[in-house]
């Protein structure tokens, strides 16, 4: 357990916001010195977890975690500021005023639509969740959190709902939707009542499971697919299916298809160009793969690989560009790293059965030089090819929705009575 229940009382919450910097050399030390000034073991047992979950949340919410708080699965589920933005924001353009965040886990969905002004209702149906949700949302008066079964509330007035269901089971990771707590039929009922209705699934659902009239957009953060998402009524212009790639540079957007449950078309292979692209993992779930290839006059290297190739270098927010060197059986690969003194080696592949790691230990690499080599099928081949990684292209498109981000850092957290 994680102990978040003793520090919503003065005591607790006054020790954990007044420890330093979470440092795991130093917490043995500092449970003695606690327990010595006289807190209890457990409220130091609790205050140092959350110590340590303020620090890991850091990558997810900045700043702001340094007063929140958090559960170790409200915090593993948790959608990432910039991402939470963007979700608020789609309820914003759409004109919703009174927001029901159905399964609000610790936040963050419900506090980026409050920040953008939104009337926002966030239900858990974890006491102690939800304990932590209104800590979090305390900062907002036009927020409020409520513990109980979102689905037997009754939700009228709300004009806009947003759910993200577990996704977890007591056998780990689920990639069923009937699995999903709650499951997603039953959420996705609601938009009957409610048409603007968002809900976050797990990247990896399959097509089949998309419903007709869904937008489903993947997001990737820093070139990790950390979402799929379903868009219903006036929160998506159309149906069908995109990818949203987000970095510290900014955001850029591609729509793969205007029928969500459509397969993919694959594109005819090409001969090795000079260069060769690796779209974007959220553009590779979307199946976008064809239109960011018309974007970047390029075709896969094989059949049933994601690489692109091509003569011309277009540089794009979804796909990194490597300018092509050299290009051998793999075979060839040691003697031709060993001629150029190559001792360090990046090592990056598709579409071949090897691990990296041994791979790299078999090659026997001495030397003072460092190259990048992509292992994968050219028409169907086994191949190396050798690569030099170029630069990603700045996007003209803010990344997060600065209100948002003004709106958090509002020093306004109240003290627990």
């Amino acid at each position: 357990m994680d102990g978040a229940q003793f520090l919503l009382g003065p005591e607790g919450w006054a020790l954990v916001n007044a420890l330093p910097e979470y440092r795991p050399d130093d917490a043995a030390r500092l449970s003695a010195e606690l327990r010595k000034a006289g807190h209890s073991p457990e409220l130091v047992s609790a205050a140092l977890t959350q110590q340590r979950l303020r620090a890991k949340a850091r990558a997810k919410f900045g700043e702001h975690a340094r007063r929140m708080l958090f559960t170790e699965a409200g915090l593993q589920q948790a959608t990432r500021l910039a991402v939470a933005a963007h979700h608020a924001r789609r309820f914003r353009d759409a004109g919703c005023e009174r927001l029901v965040d159905l399964t609000s886990g610790i936040g963050a969905d419900a506090m980026a639509a409050a920040a953008l002004g939104l009337d926002v209702t966030a239900i858990d149906a974890d006491e102690l969740t939800a304990a932590c949700l209104a800590i979090n949302l305390a900062p907002f008066p036009n927020a409020r959190a409520e513990h109980g079964d979102s689905l037997a509330r009754d939700l009228t007035g709300f004009d806009g709902a947003f759910a993200d269901p577990a996704r977890r089971t007591a056998r780990g990771r689920t990639f069923n939707p009937a699995d999903y707590a709650p499951p997603l039929d039953r959420v996705l009922a609601i938009r009957e009542q409610i048409p603007a209705l968002g809900v976050k699934v797990a990247p990896g659902i399959g097509y089949e499971h998309l419903p007709a009239d869904a937008h489903a957009q993947w997001v990737s953060v820093d070139g990790d697919v950390v979402e799929a998402g379903l868009w219903f009524g006036p929160l998506a212009q159309s149906p069908g299916r995109s990818a949203l790639v987000i970095s510290g540079t900014g955001t850029t957007a591609i729509t793969a298809t205007s029928d969500p449950t459509a397969p993919v078309v694959p594109l005819e292979p090409a001969p090795l160009g000079a260069y060769l692209y690796e779209p974007d993992g959220a553009v590779i779930r979307s199946g976008a793969i064809a239109a960011v290839g018309e974007k970047l006059l390029a075709a896969p290297v094989s059949n049933g690989i994601a690489y692109l190739t091509g003569d011309d270098l277009v540089q794009t927010p979804l796909a990194t560009a490597f300018e092509v060197l050299d290009a051998m059986p793999v075979k060839q690969l040691a003697g031709y790293l060993r001629e150029r003194q190559v001792g360090a080696l990046e090592i990056l592949k598709r579409g071949m059965d090897v691990r990296p790691d041994e791979f790299r230990k078999k090659l026997k690499l001495r030397g003072p030089v460092s190259a990048t080599v992509i292992l994968t099928r050219l028409r169907g081949r086994h191949s190396a090819v050798v690569v030099r990684r170029l630069p990603a292209e700045i996007s003209p498109h803010p990344s997060t929705d600065r209100s948002v981000l003004a709106e958090l850092d509002r020093p306004c957290y109240s003290e627990i009575r």
